[in-house]
Parts: C-alpha cells; structure tokens; sequence
C-alpha cells in the first residue's frame, strides 16, 4: 500500500514539473487610458519619478513605504529604490529610455517577495486634444515564476495595479491641465 502511494505522489510530481514547465516564460501585462491632457503634461508626470507619490498604486498600498532617489531628477538614469510591506516588496526602478512626449521605459529589479527582473513601459500616443498612455510590464518568468503563475492570474493581479495607477495619474493631469 505505502508503495502505490509513493508511486502514485510520484506520478503527480513529474505531472506537476511537466505542467509548470510547458507553461510559457515571456509574460507581458498593458493597459492603456486615454488622459484629456497634452502628451507633455503626461510625460512630466511619469518622467520625473518623484512625482510618481502622488499616484502610484502602490504607495495607497503601503503609505509608509521607505523610497530613495538616486541620480538625475527625472529621465534617462534616474532611480527609485523602494522598501516596503510584503504587499509592495522591495526594489529599484531605473529609467533606461526617455523620449520626450513618446516613451519612458524602465528596468525594474525585484528584490522581495521573489527576485527578478522585468521592463515596465509608458507610452504617450496623441489624439487630438487626448493622450492614450499605455503602460506596460514584460519579462521572462523562471520555473518557480510559471509555476505561481498556475495559481494566480498575474495579468488580473499587476493589470489591476495598472489600471489604478492610470486613473489616478489621470485625475492628477486633468486637474492639473485646468489650471
């Protein structure tokens, strides 16, 4: 009897390793609002990224999170460290590319909950008297990343947190484009 069971917790491991490992490794996660603002006004908002207290989800997450700047004030080379609860972890974002009223891309390093790395995008797309910002995450997931992955929807999770973050730098802009 103990033998079958054995076998049979055996059959289900090589399942589970198969399953996890077939699953894929890239991942991306975007969402996109339309921001009643000029694409500059959009920009300065995420380009300098102190300003980023004023509307980042995850400072509503954990208000007492401790976060560091490092380098330039905004584009190309600045940094934000950030420690915070289990919810927010702890890492750094580094701009990598800025291009006026186009693009931010950023190289985020995640140090807890789980290591790893990923690419996070802003996009500024003018229409007329709008802005379609798009914001983007993507990345390569290791064997213990696809294997959560299994069990939570990593695109509801982050693209939820997205969707956040977007509507209030949407209410911060627009305010401000009125003034």
């Amino acid at each position: 009897m103990l033998k079958k069971i054995l076998i049979i917790i055996g059959v289900i491991v090589v399942v589970f390793v198969i399953v996890v490992a077939l699953q894929p490794a890239d991942y991306r996660v975007e969402r996109t609002a339309t921001i009643a603002a000029p694409a500059d006004r959009v920009f300065a908002q995420v380009n300098e990224l102190k300003k980023w207290e004023a509307w980042s989800p995850w400072v509503k997450i954990d208000p007492t999170m401790k976060q560091t700047y490092e380098g330039p004030a905004s584009g190309t080379g600045a940094i934000s460290r950030w420690a915070g609860n289990n919810q927010v972890g702890e890492g750094s974002m580094t701009i990598a590319e800025s291009r006026p009223n186009e693009l931010v891309r950023f190289n985020l390093e995640f140090i807890k909950p789980m290591a790893g790395t990923s690419t996070s995008e802003f996009s500024f797309k003018p229409q007329g008297n709008l802005t379609a910002v798009t914001w983007s995450m993507s990345g390569k997931n290791n064997f213990i990343g696809k294997a959560m992955c299994l069990f939570m929807n990593m695109d509801k999770m982050v693209g939820g947190q997205f969707e956040t973050g977007l509507t209030a730098l949407k209410s911060i802009v627009e305010a401000s484009a009125g003034k």
